[in-house]
Parts: C-alpha cells; structure tokens; sequence
C-alpha cells in the first residue's frame, strides 16, 4: 500500500476548485503521518475522542475536519482545535458549537447536513429545516459560528443512477443557498466508491479513505 502513490493519483483526478479530505478514522498516526509527509493536510475523522488523541500526536498545521454524527456533549473537547464540522444536522447542535467556540475566541466552520439519502438510517436536515434555520433570527445571535455550505450523503446502493439523482438534487438546493448566502462555498458530497460522480455534479469537497489509506 502506497499511501503517496493513491494521493498523487487521486489529487491528479480533482479539479483545482475540489478540497481533498483524506479520511483517517481507524487508522493509526504513522499512517496519517505518510500521507502528511507526501503533502496532505487536511485530515476527516468520525469519532471526536480519537480526532482529539491524533490531534495531540500530530504536527500542528494539520486541518482537522469532523466528519461523522456529531454528539453535542463531546463538541467541547474538539472547539480548541477543529476547522471544519461537517454533520450539523440541528439548531441545537450549532448553538452548541457556538458556546464553545467562544469560549475560544474562535469562529468555527459548519456545514449543514442535508439528508439526500432514501435510507432511514442516514442523519440530515429536510430543504425546508435548512431554509428554516438559515432564515431564522435566532441564528444571528450565532457570532461564533460560520455556515460555509452543505454537506450530503448518497443512499448506499450500486445503483449510480440514484446516487446521481440525490447528488443533483443537492447541488440544485446548494446553488439556489449560494445565490442568497456569499458565505455558502463549500459543498462536501463524495467518498472513496463515487467521487468522481460527485465531482460531476458539482461538488467543491471529497472525503475520501479507503482510496488512499486501504480497507479497514
């Protein structure tokens, strides 16, 4: 497994406008640190605890995104540090991350999670909460955050006509949010099994694992 080779190969494929975020949860920080030496900044974990312990053991010029479900109890233990939260999927839990961030005197990025998905499973916001929350007074008050676009995840299926569809639908909804909102730049949709897709449809961010890094 060459870690430098599958970067290089997958950073040739995006293009300029597309952030590569190399997705590391599992994975121990000798690995992590391969794939810092070949350039790699910008880093996704899924589990706040052990973006926090990998946060301690790395150089400090890395970017830490989080990725997965978010647990509003356990966004203090990451406000310090963190550059990007990916999976907001509730007023609550942007207040939250508000209240920490200022007890950092820091702003912290966030996208909305929308739910594209056909599954139950998967977590998200409706359009219409999206709207809702953007447009409400309450989120105003917010000074310590900064909404920068959404995020999405397709349904798990081989059926790329469908993950096609719901990409496209949210590119849609993303487009019509970037008209109103100057802010809103950032689209992250795409893993390590339909990137290029996404990229197709018009996404700005990939989260991509398995591709660089192997199976778990």
């Amino acid at each position: 497994m060459n870690i430098a080779n599958n970067l290089n190969h997958i950073k040739k494929q995006l293009p300029e406008h597309v952030t590569l975020v190399a997705v590391t949860k599992t994975k121990p920080v000798q690995i992590i640190l391969e794939a810092y030496h070949a350039g790699q900044r910008i880093f996704g974990e899924n589990k706040i605890q052990e973006m926090v312990d990998k946060y301690s053991e790395l150089p400090k010029d890395i970017k830490w995104h989080m990725i997965g479900h978010l647990q509003r109890n356990k966004v203090k233990y990451m406000a310090h540090f963190v550059d990007l939260i990916h999976g907001v999927d509730s007023f609550k839990t942007l207040k939250e991350i508000n209240k920490q961030a200022k007890k950092h005197e820091r702003i912290i990025n966030c996208l909305l999670q929308a739910k594209i998905a056909e599954e139950d499973t998967k977590f998200g916001l409706s359009f219409t909460d999206i709207e809702n929350i953007l447009t409400s007074d309450e989120l105003k008050e917010l000074e310590n955050i900064n909404i920068i676009g959404l995020m999405g995840m397709a349904s798990f299926t081989d059926d790329m006509n469908q993950v096609k569809s719901e990409f496209s639908n949210l590119r849609l909804f993303f487009e019509q949010l970037s008209t109103q909102y100057s802010s809103h730049s950032t689209l992250s949709i795409g893993m390590s099994g339909d990137y290029p897709l996404a990229i197709e449809c018009g996404s700005t961010m990939v989260r991509i694992g398995s591709a660089i890094f192997g199976e778990r």
